[in-house]
């Protein structure tokens, strides 16, 4: 079964080595493609989205083309002042966490999980409808079946390495810059002479339009179609999310792929809403808009149909696999996050733990799960999944916008250069609001209502996730202070020498808190004068919060010795001779079957102990929220002939506390 596993995900990273950061990390190129995809492939979905919205007025294309580059460069150079300020990572809900409190925090990241979930989706599905755009209409019963294919092809890449799928799926994006570079060319420069005369057309269609519908009605045509295209700005926030991932100096790197981004993404997308109009381009059904210009651009520049199918073909099968790079957004960037929250307990803490590969594996199997849930329910359907996918994306842009604008706001008077930082954070918040809200109001009832409500009930599950962590909490702190404050008698029992020959018994410990000094005293209370050894064994697990650089490695060795020295000297005021074991690794259960069996090696007459929460009322939640390891361990014991002990530690809610 290992050598199966190892083949089909590759080999396990170490951890403790010090140059896994370096190896796993991505530079700048690479990490514009695996989160940069994201931002640059919604240039096959949003341009459309607002062209289309135009209707008659597809004049307007041209200042709206402006206004969508204008838009694409406020919001990155924004988001570049949040990596500034944020150079750890965790992009919309750290800053909204820290600038704007914990409860704004908690929409922001669940509007992001939500929001990778149907980056996902849409990604997927609108690669899939580039693919079935040139394929005869009788293959399109099999769209959907391809489209749950690629998504567990995807979950399967990132199980195997976040640097491995970025790698994997390069070629894929360099042939779409290139393809898409000549095709925008092919589509501009033969009619760059008409330039001058469309931009007067376009003039007198506006002054027309104001004359003859109104001003209001002229600017919400604009302002309809610019909230509609909004699909196009999606993805501009994952570089601040993922900075994890990035080569150090982080900072750096992250402005440096910002920027990659933003002059990617405002060529693309501009330049084919400028495409669209200057070839004419009209709507066809079960075509894209996108091919429909290819096959009129290089029809009239390659001769031969074979010729031009080809390049039609090449190109949206390039766009249709970037897609499929930019869904790799939402495995890197929807697993950070909900890291992020399992960490601030919003949601199961086992989404912070990491693999042999170095991926938080349940993060990575719930965004695919969900993206597979989002794509049934709208059976694909790319103009529904950009409505629900914008709202949330501009939710968490317009929260991320005003906590900056709070934060230059707040430092004002510390910080000499904040009034062009609050301005430019402030023109994004204006734009990000604006769209968020026309998108609401005239979307709402077509999708919309799934995303908020989706949303909504995500942070409901984690008020209550927090509320059962919260609980446990506050019962384990009474158990903390009755216990451990009990006061260390150095004389009251001689220690006794080491005999490895004695009976020992071993403690599975975690921090030195109430429930390991709890165990020791059960021991002692259940087998009176019968162990002469007793040896403390804990594993300091690495997950995401430490998993940043060899600082955070170094704390948590210290932490893990500090906490075991704590417990053998407590053990030696018991009278017992006392010594401890520990190890680092992120497989919690591999590292303690390991310790175990080398104890048991060394002290003949070992028996395990660990202790369990046993709560009053066991639930759903209790069984999920909290691991099941004593049991584990014990099973795993008991057949290598190991006695294993699990005591019980009572937890009671607060109303029998109280009682």
């Amino acid at each position: 079964m290992k050598s199966f596993r190892r083949v089909l995900l590759g080999k396990p990273k170490d951890p403790l080595d010090p140059h896994v950061f370096h190896q796993i990390s991505l530079i700048a190129f690479l990490a514009w493609v695996g989160l940069g995809a994201d931002g640059l492939s919604s240039s096959a979905y949003g341009p459309e989205e607002a062209y289309l919205a135009l209707g008659q007025h597809v004049l307007l294309a041209m200042p709206l083309a402006i206004l969508m580059a204008l838009t694409v460069f406020i919001i990155s150079a924004s988001y570049s002042q949040i990596i500034e300020l944020f150079p750890t990572g965790g992009g919309g809900y750290l800053v909204a966490t820290k600038l704007l409190g914990p409860k704004v925090g908690l929409a922001s990241g669940c509007a992001l999980v939500v929001d990778y979930m149907l980056t996902i989706t849409i990604s997927v599905a609108s690669g899939a409808d580039s693919i079935f755009s040139f394929l005869p209409p009788s293959f399109q019963v099999g769209k959907l079946g391809v489209e749950f294919l690629f998504i567990f092809l995807l979950i399967y890449l990132n199980l195997r390495g976040t640097k491995e799928s970025v790698v994997f799926l390069l070629p894929i994006f360099l042939s779409f810059v290139a393809l898409h570079i000549l095709a925008i060319g092919l589509g501009i420069l033969p009619n760059a002479q008409s330039l001058p005369e469309l931009t007067a057309s376009t003039y007198r269609e506006t002054v027309g339009d104001i004359q003859g519908l109104g001003l209001w009605t002229t600017l919400f045509i604009i302002l309809h179609a610019y909230s509609l295209g909004g699909g196009t700005y999606t993805g501009i926030e994952a570089v601040s999310n993922g900075l994890q991932v990035l080569r150090e100096p982080r900072v750096q790197t992250g402005k440096k792929t910002m920027t990659y981004m933003a002059v990617s993404l405002a060529f693309t997308a501009s330049g084919l809403l400028l495409c669209y109009l200057l070839n004419q381009v009209v709507h066809q059904p079960g075509k894209t808009l996108n091919a429909s210009l290819l096959e009129k651009i290089y029809g009239g520049f390659f001769s031969g149909d074979g010729m031009i199918y080809t390049m039609v073909v090449a190109t949206l099968l390039s766009e249709a696999a970037l897609l499929l790079v930019a869904a790799q957004t939402g495995f890197i960037d929807g697993p950070r996050v909900l890291s992020n929250m399992a960490i601030d307990s919003w949601v199961p803490h086992r989404f912070s733990h990491l693999s042999d590969h170095l991926v938080t594996r349940y993060g990575i199997w719930f965004m695919g799960v969900a993206s597979l849930a989002f794509l049934i329910y709208t059976g694909g359907d790319v103009r529904l999944l950009v409505v629900m996918y914008s709202i949330n994306v501009f939710l968490t842009f317009t929260l991320s916008q005003l906590g900056m604008c709070r934060h230059w706001w707040d430092v004002r008077k510390h910080h000499g250069g904040w009034l062009p930082r609050f301005a430019l954070n402030g023109v994004g918040l204006l734009l990000t609001a604006t769209i968020l809200v026309v998108t609401l109001v005239f979307k709402f009832a077509e999708g919309g209502w799934v995303t908020a409500a989706v949303t909504s009930l995500f942070i409901v599950l984690c008020y209550i996730v927090n509320a059962h962590y919260e609980n446990v909490r506050s019962a384990l702190k009474r158990l903390d202070e009755t216990l451990i404050n009990i006061p260390f008698r150095p004389d009251l029992n001689p220690v006794p020498a080491r005999d490895r020959n004695a009976a020992t018994a071993v403690v599975v410990v975690r921090a030195f808190d109430g429930i390991g000094i709890h165990t020791l005293l059960n021991i002692q209370r259940l087998f009176p004068n019968h162990f002469k050894n007793v040896v403390f064994i804990s594993i300091g697990v690495i997950d995401s919060s430490q998993f940043k650089g060899t600082a955070e490695i170094h704390n948590l060795r210290k932490r893990t010795e500090e906490n075991l020295q704590s417990y053998v000297e407590f053990a030696n005021c018991l009278g017992w001779y006392a010594e401890s074991r520990y190890s680092l690794g992120i497989d919690l259960m591999a590292e303690l079957e390991k310790l175990c069996k080398e104890v048991a090696r060394e002290f003949p007459r070992a028996v395990f102990f660990a202790g369990k929460l046993i709560f009053e009322r066991e639930t759903f939640f209790t069984n999920v929220l909290h691991n099941q390891t004593p049991y584990t361990l014990q099973r795993k014991l008991q057949f290598d002939g190991l006695q294993t002990f699990i005591l019980p530690i009572r937890v009671y809610t607060p109303q029998a506390a109280a009682a």
